[in-house]
């Protein structure tokens, strides 16, 4: 076993000295990977940020009540009635003698993204007078907040970063009304972080919705109180139209519908490039092995064996593929991890999110690298090992 690993070493060393007489083809390899890295990366990264802002906007303890079967607020409808008797309901929370919940409408208006000048869907949130407490994390950092019964938003930092039209101190016409930006907000890491925000009556009115709302949220006074909450909603008639999900759940599932056509994407693009990496450093790798034919031959002939040709060769392709993916990563880092970006939400309109690469998706990123070496010097590899000394030194 020594001696095998003795001969693996040193025809490992002699293939990794020999990398610079075929050095345009060896860069094209690890160029091909490490293009098929970066891709993959970006979409996963897409996908995982946008997963993290959405998921990690709930709370166990706030309930989200939607019409049963919608899939987007945009779809859902509360009336008042149903919100008053949800108000009443077993754990909510109180501030005072009033119930802690929010009935609130989303609606869309038009924006400018900063990048392109292009027209995008922005989400306007009308929301009760406790709608903020009942998001945590958020803190007004610019201006104050709107005053319920005017026509005053105030905007998302997230947003803002992203899209012209809503900056502080700006008056804006939306749908025949004016309007005016009072205030910036920060809700770092959530969806909220991308809305504009405004009173609840005033949406309604200015938009034609009154008495009408699609989402309500209700503060309970603990999170194991939400079993008995969704209970009791379940079974009172006049709800029977509504779901109950607390409001992790509720994003857990919008992320899930959001990310999955990002991952897979994120997979198909990149086990395609992986594909033409693959060729590429089978060409690679079967020009190496014709390369040191002659060295291979007098290793033979001296007493090494086929396995450690055939290790080598492994070894090689490897190296290659790895410092692919590494340049893969690194490209990664600096192009795009942590910068800002948007998407259309699960709701039609515009979320801001930041790309984020997660220790799990750059070890998928490198075990794919690792693959397109694997398979890229087996061929070659046994091609090695089947060297017949005597033909090879007699063609020489």
């Amino acid at each position: 076993m020594t001696s095998l690993l003795n001969q693996i070493g040193a025809v490992t060393a002699l293939n990794l000295r020999s990398i610079p007489q075929r050095a345009a083809m060896s860069i094209a390899s690890v160029v091909a990977v490490a293009l098929a890295i970066t891709v993959l990366l970006f979409f996963l990264a897409l996908s995982n940020g946008l997963r993290q802002t959405v998921e990690g906007s709930g709370a166990e303890d706030i309930a989200v009540v939607i019409r049963e079967g919608s899939n987007a607020e945009l779809n859902s409808v509360v009336t008042r009635d149903q919100l008053n008797i949800l108000a009443t309901g077993p754990g909510v929370a109180h501030q005072g003698a009033r119930p802690v919940v929010s009935g609130e409408l989303l609606v869309i208006v038009d924006g400018l993204k900063r990048s392109t000048g292009t027209k995008a869907n922005m989400p306007f949130r009308g929301i009760g007078a406790e709608g903020v407490s009942l998001r945590r994390g958020v803190r007004i950092t610019q201006g104050r907040m709107f005053n319920p019964g005017t026509n005053e938003i105030i905007v998302g930092a997230g947003l803002l970063r992203e899209f012209a039209g809503f900056e502080f101190g700006k008056a804006i016409r939306l749908r025949g009304g004016t309007w005016q930006v009072v205030g910036v907000f920060e809700a770092p890491g959530t969806v909220f972080d991308s809305e504009l925000w405004a009173d609840i009556a005033v949406t309604q009115s200015l938009f034609n919705r009154p008495n009408v709302y699609q989402t309500m949220r209700v503060k309970l006074t603990s999170a194991a109180g939400m079993p008995a909450f969704k209970a009791w909603a379940g079974g009172d008639p006049r709800l029977n139209q509504l779901e109950v999900l607390s409001e992790r759940e509720y994003y857990v599932r919008q992320a899930s519908q959001s990310t999955a056509q990002f991952t897979f994407i994120a997979w198909a693009l990149g086990i395609t490039m992986a594909i033409g990496a693959l060729a590429g450093a089978l060409n690679t790798m079967y020009a190496s092995v014709a390369a040191r034919s002659t060295e291979i031959a007098t290793l033979r002939i001296i007493g090494f064996s086929g396995y450690a040709a055939f290790f080598g060769t492994m070894v090689e392709a490897l190296a290659l593929a790895a410092l692919g993916g590494l340049l893969g990563i690194g490209l990664a880092f600096a192009a795009f991890n942590g910068r800002t970006t948007s998407t259309l939400g699960s709701g039609f309109t515009q979320l801001v999110f930041k790309f984020d690469l997660s220790a799990a998706i750059i070890g998928s990123a490198v075990m794919l690298a690792l693959l397109i070496g694997f398979l890229g010097g087996v061929l070659p590899g046994v091609r090695a090992a089947r060297q017949r000394p005597q033909l090879e030194l007699a063609a020489q």
